[in-house]
Parts: C-alpha cells; sequence; structure tokens
C-alpha cells in the first residue's frame, strides 16, 4: 500500500478505509533507528488495537538483503495463515522505485495462493511537480524518471532522448548531479524539491542556492531541456 508522498491528506479514500480495518501493520524500518516515513504519514489512521511489524533495513544505502526479505515474508505468511489481513506500507507509490515488488517476490514463493492486492498512491514525483509549478510533460512531450543520480554520460543520453528528467533521491550525490548539470550547460533548467507536500517541503528554482541542510532522501531534481 502506497501512502503518498507525505501529507495523510493525500491518502486515497480507498487507503484511508483499509488502515482503519487492518489489524497488521508492517513497514520498513532504518537500522538507525530513524522514525518510519511510511508510519509517521498514516499513524493517526491506523487502529491502536493494530499489530506493527517492522521490517529492519539498512540506513547506508546499501541493498536489502535476501535474507532480510525472507525474514519478512515469513513473519507476514504466519499472520497471513492465522487468518489477518497485513499491509506493507510504504511512501510514495508501491510500484514506483519501491520495497514492495521485494516483500512479494518472497511472499509468493513462501505462500503460493496468496492473495494480495495493490494499492495505488500519489507518488512523489507528481507532488513534486504540483508544488514547483512546473507542468513535467505536456503533449507530445517526454518524461524520464531515473533512481538516483546518474554519471554524466548516462545523463547526457536522457537529455538527449528526453522533455523532462526526474533525478529521485538526490541526497548522496547531489553535488555530483549539480557538477554534471553545469558541465551540460543545465544548471538554470533545474528545480530541486525537498519532501514535497510535507511541512519541511523546500522549493528551490535557483540550485545554485541549495545548502548542505537542503539535502534530504526525500528529495528530487527535475530538469526540462
Amino acid at each position: 500500500m502506497g501512502v503518498g508522498p507525505g501529507d495523510p491528506e493525500l491518502l486515497t479514500v480507498r487507503a484511508q478505509r483499509l488502515l482503519q480495518q487492518i489489524g497488521v501493520i508492517c513497514y520498513t524500518q532504518l537500522d538507525n533507528g530513524a522514525p518510519s516515513f511510511a508510519l509517521g504519514v498514516v499513524s493517526s489512521l491506523v487502529s491502536g488495537d493494530a499489530e506493527m511489524v517492522p521490517i529492519t533495513i539498512p540506513s547506508d544505502d546499501s541493498p536489502v538483503s535476501h535474507e532480510t526479505w525472507h525474514i519478512a515474508a515469513q513473519q507476514i505468511g504466519d499472520r497471513l495463515r492465522q487468518g489477518l489481513d497485513v499491509a506493507f506500507i510504504t511512501e510514495g507509490d508501491a510500484m514506483l522505485y519501491s520495497e514492495y515488488p521485494h516483500l512479494l517476490e518472497h511472499l509468493q514463493a513462501e505462500n503460493p495462493d496468496l492473495d494480495s492486492e495493490v494499492v495505488p498512491a500519489v507518488p512523489s514525483v507528481m507532488a513534486a511537480a504540483a508544488s514547483s509549478g512546473i507542468p513535467l510533460v505536456s503533449q507530445g512531450q517526454r518524461l524520464a524518471i531515473l533512481p538516483a543520480v546518474y554519471g554524466i554520460d548516462d545523463l547526457r543520453e536522457a537529455i538527449a532522448n528526453f522533455d523532462t528528467i526526474v533525478l529521485m533521491e538526490t541526497d548522496q550525490n547531489l553535488m555530483r548531479a549539480l557538477a554534471n548539470l553545469e558541465s551540460l550547460g543545465l544548471a538554470g533548467h533545474a528545480i530541486y524539491v525537498r519532501q514535497a507536500s510535507t511541512a519541511s517541503e523546500r522549493v528551490i528554482h535557483d540550485i545554485s542556492k541549495l545548502s548542505a541542510e537542503d539535502l534530504d532522501y526525500f528529495s528530487l531534481l527535475i530538469i526540462k531541456r
């Protein structure tokens, strides 16, 4: 279940209804103890009697191990076999750069008869575009959404083939991205959006004014060719 970009009011009506009914909520939790972003979005909607099942994942951007997903699948499978409904919540949309497909793969392997449903959500890309006031694309234009920041050669190829490029999760690679944009002559065509739709949202149209405090995992760059 995607919980959207951060503003609880951007949850779908369906997501809100299911969260109030489901008795088991599963979510990812960073191993450094940082609060779960997704859980924070839905905390006011989840039943007080709901069981919380965290999946601990690395905070250093390293891949989540197969063993972690395997254990999580076993935990969820045990509850499903007890006749309980389980919701796995994730920021943004469950089918766009989400952990959900990894969990689902292991769940299906452990539980071949699994009955699952994907609840779509507002992706952060769309929330950021709304906050920036800049349309991503119009009729006939092409859009590329890239995970993290590509090298300059890949970025040059994307810019040559698409009208708008969105670089997601730019916190650790932002300075490299900005250097690439400068060398490609596109620094003036990029908009930085931090934590779209939340109280910490910041939209920066002049990326030369970015500071270290602006760097955030829940951020992205919109580049217009």
